[in-house]
């Protein structure tokens, strides 16, 4: 323990001593024209939220010893032949703080995987989702039945117990940005995942900020954003629409109440990504949600693809304790040997993306 402050002390009067030039010249929000002009050079972009299934959370899918890239490349083959061009993919500051450099060789190992497949990446850093405490090393085994047993919060609780945590994540945030800020292999960066979730609320307000400021003194090639997820966060939502270059967005809810949502947002003039989609059990499917975001030119993210160890067939609230494979999968679009949870939703994606 002592070892990682002293390492924490000394990255932050690296920070000191290098960051002020940096915030001076600190880049301002995209203007309009600006985000419309990079959202008309994108394919429509359609995906998935990835995770390989060999990994139940974040940790097990970037650290060296569980990372799985003839996983990745097999089922990044998936999402290849059915059409999809972009996934959206979970950092975590843990994987960077043990080892930085081989963390970001990682990252480009699976970024060279992906682009053989023809498939962007949207990375996230920041996420309020499940639970809170998280530790490095080996993880644990998914509870059966339970959806995302494992997914770990970052930072969680950690934030507010170690006073050294946010130089540590400000070095990790501009280390990754900076890395790949001109690589034309991330479409886009998604900063913080649902901020304020698992009762957060505005206690997560402050990190949104610091990160969003973090990345504009970065400035990367890429637009910013962080998804607008909860109708209550005002303070969250209001700081979102006025700071990220493109609008991203979560909706699991069936077709009419996701396009009165679509309505709502198109009023800030902006791009707008579903970066979550996707709940069979309380009515969106595919069949009806992606040809709505097609024709409203919305970038389409559904949650999952293969079926692993984050038990995301599995609905949120519904655990089956007794395991076995739900009639109808929460999540999620293939099984492990490739076979698909619903040929008449590959069908639709296909005929969707074919011409694309």
């Amino acid at each position: 323990m002592k070892i990682v402050i002293r390492g924490r002390f000394l990255l932050s009067l690296l920070i000191f001593l290098t960051i002020s030039n940096e915030s001076m010249n600190a880049a301002e929000r995209w203007s309009q024209q600006k985000a419309d002009a990079w959202y008309k050079q994108q394919e429509w972009l359609r995906g998935c939220n990835f995770q390989p299934s060999t990994a139940i959370n974040q940790l097990e899918m970037w650290q060296k010893e569980t990372f799985d890239p003839e996983t990745i490349d097999r089922e990044l083959g998936m999402a290849e032949v059915i059409g999809m061009n972009c996934m959206r993919v979970f950092l975590h500051h843990v994987v960077w703080e043990i080892d930085k450099e081989g963390f970001k060789n990682r990252i480009n190992e699976y970024l060279d995987i992906a682009a053989r497949h023809h498939i962007s990446t949207i990375f996230v850093f920041f996420d309020d989702c499940w639970n809170s405490t998280y530790a490095p090393g080996k993880q644990p085994a998914p509870e059966t039945g339970v959806h995302n047993s494992g997914w770990v919060q970052d930072p969680g609780v950690l934030l507010s117990q170690d006073s050294t945590l946010i130089p540590a994540l400000e070095f990790y945030v501009k280390d990754i940005l900076a890395s790949f800020k001109k690589d034309k292999r991330v479409v886009f960066w998604d900063l913080y995942n649902e901020a304020g979730n698992s009762g957060h609320g505005n206690k997560s307000l402050p990190l949104l900020k610091e990160v969003f400021s973090w990345a504009r003194a970065v400035n990367p090639a890429q637009p910013l954003t962080a998804g607008v997820w909860n109708a209550g966060l005002t303070e969250i939502n209001n700081f979102l629409f006025q700071h990220s270059d493109i609008i991203s967005y979560h909706n699991y809810n069936d077709s009419v109440t996701h396009q009165q949502a679509i309505d709502s947002l198109e009023r800030y003039k902006r791009p707008l990504v579903c970066t979550e989609y996707m709940n069979r059990r309380d009515g969106s499917y595919f069949q009806t949600i992606m040809p709505m975001l097609k024709a409203n030119h919305i970038g389409a993210i559904n949650w999952g693809l293969v079926s692993g160890k984050t038990n995301t067939i599995y609905a949120w609230d519904q655990p089956m304790p007794q395991g076995g494979e739900p009639k109808v999968w929460f999540h999620d679009i293939f099984r492990k040997d490739g076979t698909p949870f619903s040929q008449e939703e590959i069908n639709v994606i296909r005929k969707l993306t074919e011409h694309e």
